[in-house]
């Protein structure tokens, strides 16, 4: 049998402000490709298919269109919530998309009961288990305390008697976790939504090891925690600390022993980012930086001083530039105040205050003209005191 993990589609996210619903259609299509062209049985979506609690239309009808053309191809979906899913949103009407071969496991109660999929020699049995927050469900589990690995294990530890009490006797069992949390040795990047502070959040990967193989959602970097403990991650980079990730998906193959072979799939970048820095004439004129010209850019300028307008003018170069950054070379002078307050001390004249606040709001000094404004501004202002 063949099995898809995917995870993490975050539909309804925006990158800095910009709708990424275009580029989340494009992403799925592939993913549908190669469920299509791989012959692809059973599709595993281990989380956040959305990015909030309550998705926007687009979201959700990009979602709709997206699990019925999966189911279209003739794969079998599983889908488990993430912490940005409203669970109970999510698994509406699951018991009725049950029969139309779409599955949605939410709840602790559908977590014990497991999709079964039947292979001519093998059974492989999908196990998933949803987000669970550590204070909510902590009771119902019988967890000694609120954290995620006391949770967890108490749901795996359930899962473990059902799947002990399995009739294996006809087939041998291939058995699929999926989870959605952050497992011990998994590197985060910073689009993902803390679970929790002081590390609390992490999951002993060795809670898995009772399973063939576990199909992680949560962090967006794919990656191998263990051979048989992956993440797939997101199908499209939700940050700039994700610049250097090549998203994919994995392909999975079980046969009666167990896991056959786990194959990368990658994926076509819609747009890609590029993380510049430099000064800013040197960045508009460099002819190595073309391939930024059509990217989503974080640039950090490294100008002594602000230059004016630094903004408008990369983007004549770079359209899509979301962040600017400023972090001039060298540092300021050892001769200057080293704070706003300390330069206020020193300032002996009303044209040094309004000066040394400009400079210090955009963090570049005013330029000849703009000296004469701020003198003619300040002269205006003392006549008409005078006069009056």
């Amino acid at each position: 049998m063949r099995l898809l993990h995917t995870s993490d589609w975050h539909l309804g996210r925006t990158f800095h402000g910009a709708s990424l619903i275009d580029a989340q259609r494009s992403v799925l299509q592939e993913i549908i490709d190669v469920t299509v062209n791989q012959h692809v049985d059973v599709v595993l979506i281990s989380g956040d298919i959305y990015d909030r609690a309550l998705p926007h239309v687009d979201a959700v009808q990009l979602c709709n269109w997206a699990l019925r053309e999966l189911r279209a191809t003739g794969a079998t979906v599983v889908i488990t919530s993430g912490n940005h899913d409203s669970a109970s949103r999510l698994g509406f009407g699951a018991d009725l998309l049950d029969s139309a071969g779409v599955h949605i496991i939410a709840d602790l109660e559908r977590m014990v009961n497991p999709i079964i999929c039947e292979a001519e020699d093998h059974q492989v049995v999908i196990y998933g288990i949803p987000y669970l927050e550590p204070r909510m469900v902590m009771e119902q589990l019988g967890a000694g305390k609120a954290s995620h690995e006391a949770v967890v294990q108490a749901a795996i530890g359930k899962i473990d008697e059902h799947l002990s009490a399995l009739n294996t006797s006809h087939k041998p069992v291939v058995s699929i976790a999926m989870a959605h949390l952050f497992a011990a040795g998994g590197f985060s990047s910073d689009s993902e939504r803390e679970l929790s502070t002081g590390n609390l959040d992490v999951v002993p990967v060795e809670l898995f090891e009772r399973f063939d193989y576990a199909a992680l959602g949560h962090l967006h970097g794919r990656q191998k925690v263990r051979e048989h403990v992956r993440y797939s991650g997101s199908p499209l980079a939700y940050s700039f600390s994700e610049v250097k990730q090549t998203k994919g998906l994995w392909l999975i193959d079980t046969n009666a022993e167990g896991i056959k072979s786990v194959q990368e799939i990658l994926l076509t970048v819609p747009k890609k980012l590029a993380v510049l820095k430099g000064q800013l004439s040197d960045l508009l004129n460099d002819p190595e930086l073309e391939y930024a010209t059509e990217a989503w850019c974080q640039i950090t300028l490294t100008d002594a001083q602000r230059p004016a307008d630094a903004m408008n003018a990369l983007r004549t170069r770079f359209p899509d530039t979301v962040v600017l950054n400023f972090a001039p070379e060298g540092g300021t002078s050892t001769e200057q105040p080293a704070t706003y307050a300390e330069r206020m001390a020193k300032a002996t004249s009303t044209q040094d205050v309004v000066g040394d606040f400009v400079e210090h709001v955009r963090e570049r000094a005013a330029d000849e003209a703009e000296c004469e404004v701020i003198t003619a501004v300040i002269r205006a202002t003392r006549e008409a005191q005078v006069s009056q």
